[in-house]
């Protein structure tokens, strides 16, 4: 369970963190690069004190994936869960722990299937590390679904916001209608199974983003490996007009469909994130290069970490205008893909 400190102040609409801190680092996708954030955080002049990452003026917020696909998750979960749990950090949920609470929880009888998430060749793919990492720690395993269970979806400082993937108004004000501090329950994660119902909508745009089809028998063959049918979309164009507008992925759109003119339908799918609203900080999105700001008040740390990219954090300040010379990263060398000895996993 999460202590007091870490997260009394998440309970009401908005969280007040500069009297007591001179600025948060928040950090992108770790997908199991557990060793490599050790050194991210170092970078960043956080140092291990009674088993906890600590800043004297600083703390981090993770914007999610910490699981799956790498190395050392059970490092990276460790790392992160023991900052959250000492208040030294945030965290909310990605996609990925969503995927890892439904993939391991019962179905109800009517939905006429074993799990929440089925076991599918692809899916059981995406959870294979995971799932291998953790075989021989079944405690250790059921402690951090718990603490999943635990986080919130989104964050809303005082002068800023978090979230994995999107930020939606209008369904992150219907999620907190019924659900005031972002954390949901399994009877939530139950109802999101269904597509179309409300809770299906508020999960897939904050923790998956917004996404257009492809024309019938058109694919992207993703550069992770998987067959892809649609493409991501961002949410910072106010009045796009071709799927080139809208498109943020690394993979390319086949042929000329970048200028393919967006439907009034998929228009009206599309969130938006205006220019003078707080900065926004995200992860999700598998950036490739030298990180970059998408939007002067929008941030993407996800750079592809585990795919040999960077891992990426940025140093906020409180500054309402975003500056590209604060992110701080630190590459993920190809040797990191090696399976760590059991002496690697604790840091004690």
């Amino acid at each position: 369970m999460f202590c007091a400190a870490s997260w009394a102040g998440a309970i009401g609409w908005e969280i007040d963190v500069q009297a007591s801190v001179e600025g948060y680092d928040l950090i992108g996708d770790i997908h199991g690069c557990g060793a490599t954030l050790a050194v991210l955080l170092e970078r960043l002049g956080y140092h291990q004190r009674n088993g906890v990452y600590r800043h004297p003026r600083r703390k981090v917020i993770f914007v999610g994936d910490l699981i799956d696909r790498g190395p050392r998750i059970r490092l990276a979960v460790r790392i992160a869960r023991r900052m959250v749990e000492a208040g030294q950090a945030y965290v909310v949920l990605g996609n990925h722990e969503i995927n890892a609470l439904t993939y391991t929880l019962k179905a109800p009888p009517e939905l006429g299937r074993e799990w929440l998430r089925p076991h599918t060749p692809r899916h059981n793919r995406i959870i294979k590390e995971t799932l291998e990492q953790y075989h021989d720690h079944p405690q250790e395993w059921d402690e951090t679904l718990a603490w999943f269970r635990d986080i919130p979806l989104f964050l809303e400082f005082d002068g800023f916001r978090v979230v994995h993937a999107c930020w939606d108004h209008a369904l992150i004000a219907q999620l907190r209608s019924q659900y005031a501090d972002g954390r949901i329950d399994d009877a939530f994660l139950c109802r999101a199974s269904l597509p179309g119902t409300l809770e299906f909508r508020i999960l897939e745009r904050l923790t998956r983003g917004g996404s257009i089809d492809l024309p019938e028998g058109v694919v992207i063959h993703s550069g992770d490996g998987f067959t892809r049918r649609s493409f991501r979309t961002h949410f910072w164009v106010r009045d796009p007009v071709t799927w080139g507008d809208v498109v943020f992925q690394p993979d390319n759109l086949p042929s000329d469909l970048e200028r393919q003119p967006l439907s009034d339908d998929e228009r009206a799918s599309l969130s938006y994130y205006a220019p003078d609203e707080p900065p926004l900080f995200i992860g999700h999105y598998w950036c490739e290069g030298v990180p970059a700001l998408p939007a002067p008040n929008i941030a993407c740390l996800d750079y592809s970490a585990v795919k040999h990219g960077r891992l990426v954090a940025y140093r906020y300040n409180f500054e309402q205008r975003l500056e590209a010379d604060h992110f701080v990263w630190v590459p993920v060398p190809r040797d990191a893909t090696a399976r760590p000895m059991p002496r690697e996993i604790d840091f004690d």
